[in-house]
Formats: structure tokens, sequence, C-alpha cells
């Protein structure tokens, strides 16, 4: 019996680590899917099963500012900060996916019906926003933080 414990709890902590890793909850660094560079750092929440993101951070091209503000939006988030700025709303769990949610694209302003998968053990994120039907869009993986 005193051999199995270590094994046991090695299992249960297992268990509980892989489960967390497929989870969007967290920090993820996004990479533009037209450069292949990065270009911001993303938090995303869970409140009451529904998932919401926020731009946390930027890595701007030399002579961009640090915080550009969404001159593109409309209603509230016209003309506000990049960094700060709810871009991602409403997503729920669906299965191994994220649907139903929306995303805004602050470099134009539209806003895009979304849904997003943990990939790769939990190491990246694949989100996706459409027009319509989901075969009408674009894709980007993101890259967890560490």
């Amino acid at each position: 019996m005193l051999k199995t414990l270590p094994i046991l709890a090695l299992t249960v902590l297992s268990g509980v680590a892989l489960a967390a890793s497929d989870s969007p909850v967290g920090k993820w660094k996004t990479i533009d899917d037209k450069t292949g560079k990065p270009k911001g750092v993303v938090e995303i929440t869970e409140q009451n099963g529904v998932l919401t993101g926020r731009i946390v951070g930027n890595f701007p091209k030399p002579g961009e500012p640090e915080n550009p503000v969404c001159d593109k939006c409309e209603g509230d988030r016209k003309g506000k900060p990049i960094i700060g700025l709810v871009f991602l709303e409403g997503l729920k769990k669906n299965g191994n996916e994220y649907t139903d949610g929306k995303i805004l694209d602050p470099e134009n302003g539209n806003i895009y019906s979304s849904k997003l998968k943990v990939i790769e053990g939990g190491k990246k994120l694949e989100v996706r926003g459409f027009i319509g039907i989901s075969l009408i869009g674009r894709s980007q993986t993101w890259v967890r933080e560490e």
C-alpha cells in the first residue's frame, strides 16, 4: 500500500496539470497570420463559463506608438488605447472547442464571429475569426506565455 501511494499521488497531479493545460485561460502571444511575427500579448479569463480576452501588451514596429488607440473601432471602443482593450467576448465551451464568441480586429475595427481550440497539449491556441460560416474567415495560432 505504501509503495502505491506515491504513484497514485503522481497520477492525480499529472491529471490536474493536464486539465489545466487544456484551458485557454492565461496569457498568449499573438502571432500575425500574414507575417508570422509576434504582434502582442493577450490575457484570456473565464467567468461563469464564458471567456473574455483583453490585450495586455504589444510589439510595435519601429516608429509605431507603444500604445496606439483603436481609431477604426466603433462605439465605446473608438479612440481607446489598444492595451487594456477587451477584444474577445462570449466564447463558451462546446466539446473540445470554445464557440459562439465575437472577436475584434483592432486594425480595421471589424467584429467577427469566433471560435478557439487549445492544441499541442495546451502550448498553442488556434483562434478563428469568420463572417457567417467558419469556412469564410482566417485563423491565427497563438503561443502560451510561460
